[in-house]
């Protein structure tokens, strides 16, 4: 082949790994950016991640010819990338000697220090002196040439990147388990490579043009090395501050690279090849080069959500294939609150279709009161009607849901559960009622035919499903409300004791930070059981908060008053935007707690109103408490951060 040919082709390989290493790593940098910065492996990963991408961004531009004048000043900007490596990866090192335990006392914190200012020195230099790097030569690549203090840095960027390897050792030898050690030997043999691949080897070469195939064969392995190490990093790194599984963060790790990085890629392959095609399918290669672009992404698009899930089991869910398809069934089954409205008004007009009418609709029942929850068609109810007589109309639980009743204009049927309350009927023998559904009558009496009666019963059987699954799920949310953080909190105490993080997990119990625990819920539980008065008020351990303290002089001084404010602002804090509702999960903890310990109801009767049995009310009261728990541990946060400004 000839030689120019094959320099050419070098080049080219070159740019496109170039390319390639500006996309993962300004992904990955964007994935750490958005996803888990309040993580520090997270935040000081990034700072390295940010000078391999200006390294590396530097080196495109300089790939597209511009003028002498630009290329000059483009290779000096390419310092800020170079300057700043080696203190960024002595900076990731120590936080990950931190994340197992081993916090710095002062040594390290003041060395990361002294690097970067050390790195700034040699950043301004090199921008504004000829003493680091001087002149510009342009083969076999563009670069500068080492100035006097070149070798200077050229010795800090040696020890510190020794240091580094040195912390991240030690800090594999602290791991507890099998897999965390796995994780940080994957960093130790790959954090280093993208730093190496950032030190300025061209400026070694000088001047010279003996071998430009062997230097352009030599980088692009380094490039390629460098890209493949920039993927592998991502996935340790990914774990780091996590709150939640490591499937999930598996899973989207894997999604994020098909649908992100690989997506660029496949689009710069088609820019930069697909022009020396010449002729493509007739066209010229540059005027058929915007569909083809658009052809890669839409079709990467569908061969990712084609393969992922099946990437996804092999990959990630190799051993909870069958839990993971039952969670992930859950979500996308579950009824949100206008889906159970656009499902209500199908079935309405399902009816309205049926029978001819121009009316129908469907009712709820919320305490004593029955509630209009959907309508199709032009009726509406008075302002003042509650539809009390409807409910006592199936109150006694006598009648068959199969069986039209009258009332006023309609024709209604109730709507019972077919779940058992407390592992029973009520008290008639009957389901809980749910509603009723109602549709206009057409005659004075119901005079169905025998197919609409049996589409008619398929409808109302079909409402009363859709409610009372909505009954269900709504348990599940309530649940699911006070399990979140619970989770959460074990995750991170799983990311703490994982890495061998005991000293930071100790000063965190300590602290006296995390309030929401179990005797704090406790607390907060008496007082608001004597939230009117009582000795668990007057005598609460909550009467010690710093929120207390402070509201007491709003409240005459008197410890008690300021406890029930406070108790009342945390309660009115779960409230949630909008009207209220007795039968929206989103309502139900903020209702617990202010009709049982504000309002003072009794038990059975905010079961009544909140259509729940005693047991579920039990038990999502002790969610509630939770709840109020952990908002009043947000607020003692708050009113302590406030007396230390």
């Amino acid at each position: 082949m000839n030689p120019e040919l094959e320099l050419s082709f070098l080049e080219t390989i070159n740019e496109t790994l170039t390319a390639i290493i500006v996309i993962v790593s300004v992904s990955i940098l964007l994935y750490n950016l958005t996803r888990n910065l309040r993580a520090r492996v997270a935040r000081t990963s990034s700072v390295l991640l940010a000078c391999v991408t200006g390294v590396y961004m530097v080196d495109v531009l300089t790939s597209l010819d511009p003028t002498l004048a630009s290329l000059r000043a483009w290779l000096r900007v390419q310092w800020v990338g170079i300057a700043f490596a080696p203190a960024a990866m002595f900076h990731l090192s120590d936080a990950l000697l931190a994340t197992t335990g081993l916090v710095s006392r002062g040594r390290r914190r003041r060395t990361t220090r002294v690097l970067y200012g050390l790195s700034l020195v040699f950043l301004l230099l090199a921008l504004f002196t000829d003493t680091v790097v001087y002149g510009l030569v342009m083969s076999p690549a563009p670069h500068l040439l080492p100035g006097p203090l070149f070798l200077v840095y050229a010795a800090y960027f040696l020890v510190a990147v020794i240091v580094s390897i040195y912390n991240v050792m030690r800090a594999r030898k602290r791991c507890r388990t099998t897999y965390t050690h796995r994780r940080m030997g994957y960093l130790l043999y790959s954090f280093t490579l993208p730093a190496f691949g950032i030190f300025p080897y061209s400026l070694l070469f000088g001047g010279t043009q003996s071998s430009p195939l062997l230097f352009w064969s030599l980088v692009i392995l380094s490039n390629l090395g460098i890209a493949l190490m920039l993927i592998f990093i991502s996935y340790p790194l990914s774990f780091f501050g996590s709150s939640i599984p490591d499937r999930v963060v598996k899973s989207e790790l894997l999604s994020f690279f098909l649908r992100g990085p690989a997506t660029g890629i496949w689009v710069l392959l088609v820019v930069l090849f697909l022009p020396r095609a010449g002729r493509v399918m007739g066209l010229q290669s540059e005027d058929f080069m915007p569909f083809a672009a658009v052809a890669v992404v839409m079709f990467w698009q569908w061969a990712v959500s084609v393969l992922l899930p099946p990437l996804e089991r092999i990959l990630v869910f190799q051993a909870d294939q069958e839990q993971v398809k039952t969670i992930q069934s859950i979500g996308q089954r579950l009824l949100t609150s206008s889906d159970l409205d656009q499902l209500f008004e199908a079935i309405l007009a399902a009816n309205c279709d049926l029978l001819q009418v121009p009316v129908a609709f469907i009712a709820t029942s919320e305490g004593e009161q029955v509630v209009i929850k959907q309508i199709v068609g032009s009726w509406t109810p008075g302002e003042d009607w509650d539809g009390s007589d409807l409910k006592r109309l199936f109150a006694d639980g006598r009648a068959n849901p199969d069986e039209i009743a009258i009332w006023d204009e309609f024709w209604v049927v109730p709507l019972y559960s077919v779940r058992m309350v407390n592992g029973a009927a009520n008290g008639n023998g009957h389901n809980r009622l749910l509603g009723v559904l109602g549709v206009q009558a057409r005659a004075e009496s119901p005079n169905l035919s025998s197919d609409e009666q049996h589409v008619f019963e398929m409808l109302v059987h079909r409402a009363a499903q859709a409610l009372d699954d909505r009954l269900l799920q709504m348990d599940v949310f309530a649940s699911l409300e006070g399990l979140l953080p619970e989770m959460e909190a074990i995750q991170q105490l799983r990311d703490m004791t994982r890495y061998g993080d005991f000293p930071v997990f100790a000063a965190l119990q300590s602290s006296g930070e995390d309030h929401a625990d179990v005797g704090f819920a406790n607390a907060v539980f008496d007082a608001l059981r004597d939230y009117w008065g009582g000795p668990r008020l007057t005598q609460s351990p909550l009467l010690n908060l710093t929120v207390v303290r402070a509201a007491m002089p709003e409240n005459d001084g008197n410890p008690t008053k300021a406890l029930r404010a406070v108790l009342q602002e945390a309660v009115s804090r779960l409230r949630p935007v909008g009207e209220r509702s007795m039968t929206r999960s989103e309502w139900t903890l903020f209702n617990i707690v202010d009709l049982r310990f504000v309002q003072g109801y009794k038990v059975r009767d905010v079961a009544t109103r909140l259509v729940m049995s005693e047991a579920d009310l039990y038990r999502k009261q002790r969610v509630a408490v939770e709840q109020v728990a952990r908002v009043l541990a947000d607020m003692e946060r708050s009113a302590k951060e406030s007396q230390t400004l």
